[in-house]
């Protein structure tokens, strides 16, 4: 009975299309209530289609008309629900699924050329099959949605932190270049104060120098004098004042007339000025080995300004999530890989009760807990409760004649030795031998609020000459 209704007749004129919710006007004209809702709310209070004029604020339901539409809608949505059921080429039900071409058929598709060799399940056992399948694809893109949302995290957090390090770093670099400055100001003052000192000695000198002359001018003008006027005189009166004349005249001793070393001595100021700054500037200039790489420190260890040392706090510091960095212990590791060739570095350990040093290969996991053993690419020497231990597998207790402050690491890459040392006598402490197959870097570990510190080494100028 509905669905031999004419279509128009369960048409709003207004959206042509089935009626929601319709009002009828005192006309018997039917519309939607939204739709004359926008046709009045522009103008006159009207009908869409006669333009008779309405005087109801608001127009009255049409119920009959509203069940009669919704009756239709569901018909046509159940229409279209056994629709998707059928096939849309024989117009069979869909009881089958192509598993080559991944897709509903019916008996008749199974039987056509295009499927005839194919496999096929029930439709049943292929929902089964496939929505357990869909929920594994969900489940790795929901995990990898999850991992972008950490990764997008992790790179806003690095972004501001990228920015801190860029205002840390210059503001590191103007200090250390404000103590070269003062320095060399200072450097500067004192050799100009030197210059000063030698002009005031030399204009001393010259003052009695000068001052020495002309007395000696003056002696030897009234002398002049004085045998000028015995010239005068008679002779008798000559002959007689001859001999204190003559005695006079000789008694009158010139000054040194050596006028050397009056001068400044320019040479001794300017001669290799800059050479000279340069080797006193070594005195204040610490060089050390190696240098820690903070974007692999451990929220929890604190790295000095130079990058020297480190210690353990309980307080994490604010530092991105990068690869780079050891996310489990608290490890961090130098700055350069050592492929070949000898290099040692000292470490003073001091009060540190707790700690971890040596080599470690440049492949290591930084996100894992792995053991320090030669098998995971650590060639380290341990020092906890109070006992010296090779980190070997298992790892070997040290006896040492005495306790040392400060340990030296040698590594001689070419010769696969590793070797820890107390530098105060080069006692040998332990030794690991093994061929290496790829790059190592300086390791550390320590769990104890005292520094470990990489001691500088003195810096000698060599001077070569062609």
């Amino acid at each position: 009975m509905i669905m031999s209704l004419p279509e128009e007749d369960l048409t709003c004129p207004i959206c042509c299309d089935i009626f929601t919710d319709p009002v009828l006007l005192s006309c018997s004209h039917s519309f939607c209530r939204s739709c004359l809702k926008r046709c009045w709310d522009r103008g006159l209070r009207d009908c869409p289609v006669c333009r008779k004029k309405t005087s109801k604020s608001s127009a009255p339901s049409n119920l009959a008309l509203k069940n009669v539409c919704e009756a239709v809608l569901q018909v046509r949505s159940s229409q279209l629900e056994e629709d998707k059921m059928n096939c849309s080429l024989h117009g069979e039900k869909l009881k089958l699924f192509c598993l080559v071409d991944k897709q509903p058929i019916c008996v008749v598709c199974q039987s056509s050329k295009l499927h005839k060799t194919h496999d096929c399940s029930p439709i049943e056992e292929a929902v089964l099959d496939y929505r357990d399948e869909l929920s594994v694809s969900l489940k790795s893109l929901q995990d990898k949605l999850k991992s972008l949302k950490r990764i997008q995290t992790t790179s806003v957090d690095m972004f501001k932190y990228i920015k801190s390090q860029a205002l840390e770093t210059q503001r590191l670099i103007k200090s250390q270049f404000e103590q070269l400055y003062q320095v060399l100001y200072q450097e500067e003052s004192e050799r100009i104060a030197a210059v000063k000192r030698e002009e005031e000695e030399k204009i001393a000198g010259m003052k009695d120098k000068m001052k020495e002359l002309s007395a000696e001018m003056l002696s030897l003008t009234e002398t002049i004098a004085a045998i000028q006027e015995q010239l005068k005189e008679d002779d008798m009166v000559l002959l007689k004042n001859f001999k204190s004349t003559q005695e006079r005249g000789k008694s009158v001793a010139l000054g040194s007339d050596d006028m050397s070393g009056l001068l400044i001595d320019v040479t001794k100021h300017l001669c290799n000025l800059k050479h000279r700054v340069w080797e006193k500037m070594l005195d204040h200039i610490d060089y050390t080995p190696v240098t820690l790489d903070p974007n692999t420190a451990h929220p929890c260890l604190i790295l000095s300004d130079d990058l020297t040392s480190l210690h353990y706090s309980k307080q994490l510091s604010c530092c991105p999530d990068n690869p780079e960095r050891f996310h489990i212990s608290a490890e961090v590791v130098g700055m350069t890989a050592l492929g070949s060739g000898s290099h040692h570095w000292v470490v003073e350990t001091g009060s540190n009760q707790d700690w971890l040093l040596g080599v470690a290969s440049l492949s290591i996991p930084r996100n894992a807990e792995i053991a320090a053993r030669p098998e995971n690419g650590f060639w380290t020497l341990c020092f906890r409760d109070g006992k010296f231990r090779a980190m070997t597998s298992p790892p070997t207790s040290l006896a040492v004649p005495r306790m040392p402050n400060h340990v030296k690491v040698q590594l001689d890459y070419n010769k696969g030795t590793v070797s820890f040392l107390d530098p105060a006598d080069e006692t040998l402490i332990y030794a690991f031998t093994h061929t290496f197959t790829e790059a190592l870097i300086p390791y550390f570990y320590t769990q104890c609020v005292h520094p470990l510190r990489i001691m500088p080494e003195k810096v000698l100028v060599t001077m070569l000459h062609q």
